[in-house]
């Protein structure tokens, strides 16, 4: 078996195009080669910042031969029809056979295709995907009208060690190369992906991007322990700067003192974004320190020293400028900044920030209750949450923006909770993302979120299939994690029509006409039910919880599933499952029968066998004590009560016949059965319970 080597070698491409525009070459070579009737053992794809690499190993060195037999039509056809099919077949009429069958004589041909060289197949699929490569942005240079995301330079294509012929845009393939742009400049001949690969590191360029990382991580390690530093891991930046070198050479470089009397997370972000560097941190003390490291892409000459000194100029200029932004910043009350709001624009018809921050009093005022909130703290948490957006460095990094919010309000002598709250209002951002603990940080993150998606569902602007452009799916997994992990019980429904009505003081009484607070309610179902299934638990209990109707305690709803759940697992739970669906099942039919339900008391006059006398009274106690039960929310002692159903429900239907040919009898068995119905469904719906 045989192996394909390709590499497409181009200018610099973006790092964070590489890791995709890899898989991209792998997915689309390999499916066209099986379509094409090739199969492989494995394939690899690789990039640099200057070139894609692709090996398939284990291809054959042709497709397999065809042989097709096609049935065409009658001897007696029309002329018109044979010739027709002569002409698909590309066959003359000597060439075909003749069938006869039950319908008559028909022609039959026999079409042989022999297989094609490996090589013609590959010739034909690269540069086909070169051209149709997808990437996020591309260009044209010279005069050709090819397009690459950086010009393309050349192309290595080798099939079983010998060149794959092919030219695209003046481009012939070949089997050369180049190493290192500055170490190794000069033309390396490959034919075979192992040789290729270890050439290129002669030449110092380290193909994997995995490979390259993990040099990035121990150096940057064990320089920084050399120093008594310990590495600020980022592994996004690890990635990034992996794909902005082929040879990694780490170095370390520094800032003056003074810069760290400006916040750490500024520090940090700041040679982050600007200058692609790691910050540092003392390896005693835990504090920023004023050293950092960069990845170099070669080894110098002086040892980096040029480098680290170039680097260490613009990094001074970047920090002397956020502290620029921080010392001007300070100088201003986050309270001066409000009415600036109202020149940020939040949603052309959901108003300004600052309209936002006005509804977010109102909201606090709301939620502090139930979130066991001082009500005139929670309001100037919430009055200040956005405030920050009008900062010299929030302009400048708006990834901090809620964090220099805190680190303002500390600074005028604000409480640590009010801090708090305004830096985590956003949180949780993602499900790794924290969740607020502290009351007022609850309010405020609370507010935040059910503000964006009342006021979303207002204007009807939804989710739709994988589309989200307001993240308001992780708007709703985030207010219900801060349900869960605070223990907090909130009336969604009530809350939802206090919201629309702060929008409405503002916009109009008309506005969020068609506002269906429902359908809002049942995307929290849905959202509820990701994630409790990413903690095991059933979506269809969640329906059967839903389906009572009036659920909108999100704590509670939880509280039900996981009793219901626990329920189920017993025997007494599948069982007694398994009798109510008969019971609601009979019902079913017996009610699109007659066109009408079996609502209404049992006559106990005439119930004549003692499996449903017994079953009536265990019916109505155990209704009596479910009811009870859930009223002081114990939904365990609710599905105990439940539980003892399920010995009379078996003897009821092992002895009874519900359609009897008395019709008094069967009604009233039907009524029965609807008691069992309604008795279950102080828990739950079962009808939605699968299994």
């Amino acid at each position: 078996m045989a192996e394909l080597l390709l590499e497409l070698f181009s200018e610099e491409i973006p790092a964070r195009m590489q890791a995709k525009a890899a898989e991209d070459l792998k997915s689309l070579v390999t499916n066209a080669l099986v379509e094409a009737g090739l199969v492989y053992e494995g394939a690899q794809a690789h990039a640099t910042p200057r070139r894609l690499v692709l090996s398939v190993e284990g291809l054959g060195t042709k497709t397999k031969d065809v042989r097709e037999e096609r049935k065409g039509p009658r001897v007696d056809a029309p002329e018109q029809a044979i010739q027709g099919f002569l002409k698909s077949t590309g066959l003359s009429l000597d060439d075909l056979t003749i069938q006869d069958d039950k319908k008559g004589k028909f022609y039959i041909a026999v079409i042989s295709k022999p297989g094609r060289a490996t090589t013609d197949v590959i010739a034909a699929i690269v540069p086909d995907v070169i051209r149709k490569f997808p990437w996020p942005k591309s260009m044209r240079w010279g005069s050709g009208d090819l397009r690459w995301v950086r010009p393309l330079k050349s192309i290595l294509c080798c099939f079983d060690g010998e060149v794959v012929d092919f030219e695209i845009a003046g481009l012939k393939s070949g089997a050369v190369t180049r190493g290192h742009r500055f170490m190794a400049p000069q033309e390396i001949t490959a034919r075979r992906f192992e040789d290729y690969a270890q050439k290129l590191y002669d030449a110092k360029v380290v193909v994997d991007s995995g490979r390259r990382a993990e040099l990035i991580r121990v150096e940057a390690k064990n320089l920084s322990f050399a120093q008594g530093l310990e590495l600020i891991e980022d592994e996004a930046l690890l990635k990034e700067t992996a794909g902005l070198v082929e040879w990694p050479v780490v170095l370390m470089g520094s800032f003056e003192e003074s810069f760290l009397d400006v916040p750490p997370e500024v520090i940090v972000t700041s040679i982050k974004q600007h200058q692609k560097c790691f910050a540092l941190k003392d390896g005693k003390t835990g504090n920023l320190a004023n050293r950092y490291l960069l990845v170099s892409n070669m080894i110098a000459r002086d040892g980096g020293e040029q480098i680290v000194q170039g680097n260490n100029k613009v990094i001074a200029a970047r920090l002397s400028d956020a502290k620029f932004f921080w010392d001007q910043d300070k100088k201003v009350p986050l309270e001066k900044l409000l009415p600036k709001l109202d020149q940020i624009t939040f949603h052309a018809k959901l108003g300004t920030q600052g309209e936002r921050v006005k509804r977010f009093e109102g909201w606090a005022n709301d939620l502090a209750g139930f979130c066991r909130a001082d009500k005139a703290s929670a309001q100037l948490a919430v009055r200040l949450t956005k405030s920050d957006l009008l900062t010299g460095v929030v302009g400048e990094f708006p990834e901090l923006q809620g964090l220099m919010g805190r680190y303002y309000a500390l600074n005028e002598g604000k409480n640590e909770d009010v801090a708090a709250a305004i830096q985590e209002h956003y949180r949780p951002q993602g499900p790794n993302d924290a969740v607020p603990a502290k009351p007022l940080s609850i309010v405020s993150a609370l507010a935040d979120k059910l503000d964006t998606l009342v006021g979303f569902w207002a204007i009807d602007e939804k989710p739709t299939g994988s589309k989200d452009p307001y993240a308001l799916r992780r708007a709703a997994l985030g207010v219900i994690r801060i349900v869960q992990e605070n223990k907090v019980r909130l009336p969604l429904l009530s809350l939802f029509d206090a919201g629309l009505q702060l929008y409405r003081n503002q916009r109009g009484a008309e506005f969020g006409a068609s506002f269906d607070r429902t359908d809002l309610l049942s995307f929290f179902a849905d959202r509820l039910k990701v994630y409790l299934r990413d903690q095991g638990m059933r979506h269809d209990l969640i329906d059967a919880v839903f389906a009572l109707g009036g659920q909108d305690d999100l704590l509670m709803i939880v509280k039900r599933v996981e009793a219901l759940s626990k329920f189920l697992e017993t025997d007494d739970g599948k069982n007694l499952l398994a009798g109510v669906k008969r019971a609601t099942n009979i019902l079913k039919i017996e009610e699109k029968k007659d066109g009408r339900g079996f609502d209404g008391n049992v006559n106990t006059n005439i119930l004549i066998q003692g499996e449903e006398r017994e079953l009536n009274t265990a019916v109505n106690a155990a209704a009596a004590q479910a009811r009870k039960a859930v009223a002081a929310e114990d939904f365990e002692a609710a599905m105990r009560s439940i539980a003892k159903l399920r010995a009379p429900v078996d003897a009821f239907f092992d002895k009874v016949t519900v359609n009897a040919d008395d019709p008094s009898f069967r009604e009233n068995r039907l009524k029965l059965l609807n008691r069992i119905r309604a008795a279950t469904r102080e828990v739950a719906d079962f009808s939605r319970i699968e299994g």
